[in-house]
Parts: structure tokens; sequence; C-alpha cells
């Protein structure tokens, strides 16, 4: 009997999907098959000679949700496993899996994506942008937490479902990209009343974004769909901890206003601002005790505050000012 079925979604071959693929082949739980979904036909020089079994369909140019459904839809696997091809497993990765679904009550199992050792330095800068709680109440999504626990929503780098549940609520069936993760966790909770389990030993590795500007590209297609998502999935996405960084920016512009119109607010201002940067301090310090790297702990100071600000302006702009929201590559 085949487990899994692991699903990987990419444009074209890569470095990093050899990565991926050779580290699926020292999985401890071999009880698996792949289905690579690219848009078009693979470079002949690129061998797919595994013991594992490997298929490959091309979907054409669409979204990661639209392939990962195609994925679904010829899998053998009992568990469909979601993967990214700029991510790779850890060798238990299946078979810490497997004993999460022992509960019939649950849908899905999630673990953290941690970044790489191998990462570069302004790559490991913004991974660890993610391991302090002022940057997001779900830091066990990039570190290992302390136990298992439930969860209403997960990112779909590491995400594994039953396929019956999958097939259940049709699948990802979403444009939206990213936030098609978003979606399928509300339906497998809400329609089916079943569970999504966070697994800190489930454990992936995902490279992270080189450069403060990738990082904040990224960041602000984050925030833009989750302002969205307040006003069409608001069961997951109405939470303070999303309207924080959107406070902030306010903070920022309505009160640098404020303070070139009396002393009194300008002391205020820079009094709040003193509290803020202490705070990004504390938050650098505790970077560093996971990482124990100071170079890249003092390096995520301008990511921190750049993150906040990009943040919590394409979060309000999603909230305010956008009517829909869909994904470029189409459906």
């Amino acid at each position: 009997m085949t487990f899994f079925t692991i699903i990987i979604p990419f444009q074209k071959e890569s470095a990093y999907l050899r990565q991926t693929l050779d580290h699926l082949a020292e999985q401890t739980l071999q009880s698996f098959e792949v289905m690579l979904i690219p848009d078009g036909v693979l470079d002949s020089d690129f061998q797919l000679e595994y013991a594992f079994p490997v298929r490959v369909a091309s979907s054409g140019p669409v979204s990661p949700a639209i392939k990962r459904d195609m994925g679904a839809q010829m899998a053998s696997g009992r568990f469909l496993a979601f993967i990214d091809d700029d991510a790779y497993p850890a060798p238990d990765w299946l078979a810490n899996l497997l004993p999460c679904f022992d509960d019939d009550a649950v849908a899905a199992v999630g673990g953290p994506q941690v970044t790489p050792p191998d990462d570069g330095f302004w790559q490991q800068v913004s991974g660890a942008v993610f391991l302090s709680p002022l940057n997001g109440a779900a830091v066990e999504r990039y570190w290992p937490g302390n136990g298992r626990r439930f969860v209403d929503d997960w990112p779909s780098v590491n995400l594994t479902v039953e396929k019956a549940d999958f097939a259940a609520v049709g699948g990802f069936d979403s444009a939206y990209w990213p936030g098609e993760d978003t979606k399928l966790c509300l339906d497998l909770v809400k329609k089916l009343g079943k569970r999504i389990v966070y697994a800190p030993t489930v454990v992936v590795y995902h490279h992270r974004r080189a450069g403060f500007f990738r990082h904040m590209k990224q960041i602000g297609n984050y925030g833009l769909h989750r302002g969205f998502f307040v006003k069409r999935f608001p069961e997951t996405s109405c939470r303070l901890s999303y309207f924080i960084p959107s406070l902030f920016f306010l903070f920022v512009l309505l009160g640098l206003i404020a303070a070139s119109m009396s002393g009194t607010l300008r002391s205020l201002y820079l009094c709040l601002w003193g509290v803020y940067l202490t705070a990004i301090g504390v938050s650098v310090i505790g970077i560093y005790r996971k990482v124990r790297c100071f170079g890249v702990a003092l390096a995520t100071l301008p990511f921190q505050i750049g993150t906040h600000f990009w943040y919590g302006w394409r979060f309000l702009k999603g909230l305010l000012l956008v009517k829909e929201l869909r994904s470029r590559l189409g459906r």
C-alpha cells in the first residue's frame, strides 16, 4: 500500500528541485510516490532515476493550487503530502507524519518550515525575521514548537491532507495565490468539522528569499492577501495579530504629522518610538538565542522594521482598497 503521494508544483526544474528529490530518497519511511507538476516538459538532462515512483504531469502556466489539485486527482496514496520545490524534508518527515493520522478526527497535519543551514547570509536573515513573536504569532511555522496542538490555518509548503477529506471539500479549488492553503484549511475545519494538527517533528527545510527587497516583496504579498481575506475568510483571518502591523504603519505616518503640530505630541511620539525600538532590540536577542549567530540576528533590525511597515500598508490595501484578488496565473 502506498501511504503518501508527495505533490510538488513548480514552473521548471532547478537545483532546488533536485535537492528535494534527493532528500526524499533518504526518507526512513519509503511507502510513497512523487507527483511532479511543472508548467511544461522537463529537460531531457533532468534524470528521475530513483527507487521511489516518480510521475510527471505538465499543467501549463497555472497557479500552484491548480497544480496541487491535478496531482491529487492522479494520486494513489492515502495521504497527500504537499511540499514546494524550494523545500526539502528531514529524513523522518514521513515517519513522523503517519502516527499523527491515527485519530480519525484529524484531516491534515502541518509542520515547521526551517531555514536550511546552508542558505546564504541574507537568506538566513530573511528566515530569522520570522523567529520573533514580534513579527507574527506563528513562530512555530518556522521553528519547531514544544508539542502537538490543533491549528486552523497552515501553509502548503509543509501540509499533508488525507485524500478522502481533500476530495470531500473539493481540494484547493482556489484562484488565490498565495492564500490557497487558508481556504483549504478553513474548509477542512468548518465544512467537515475535522482537525488540523501541528506536529513540531514533521520538519521541512525551506529556502528563503535573498536580500531586503525580495523579502519585502514576499511580505507585501502576504499582507495584501491577509487583509483581503479578512473580508473573504474572517473566521481565520480577522484576528488582532494580523492588524498590529497596520497600527504601526498608521502610528508612523499619523504620529509624524501630529508631532509636527505640538511639542507634547512630538515628545510622546519619540517616546513611543523608544518603546518600539526597545522591543525590536529584545526581539534581536530572542532571535540570537535561536540562530546562535550574532551577525544574522543583528541584521534582522532593518528587516523587522521594514516588515512591520510594509506588511501593515499592504494589509490595509487588501482590506480597504482591493475588491477582488485572484492569481494572475488563472484558473
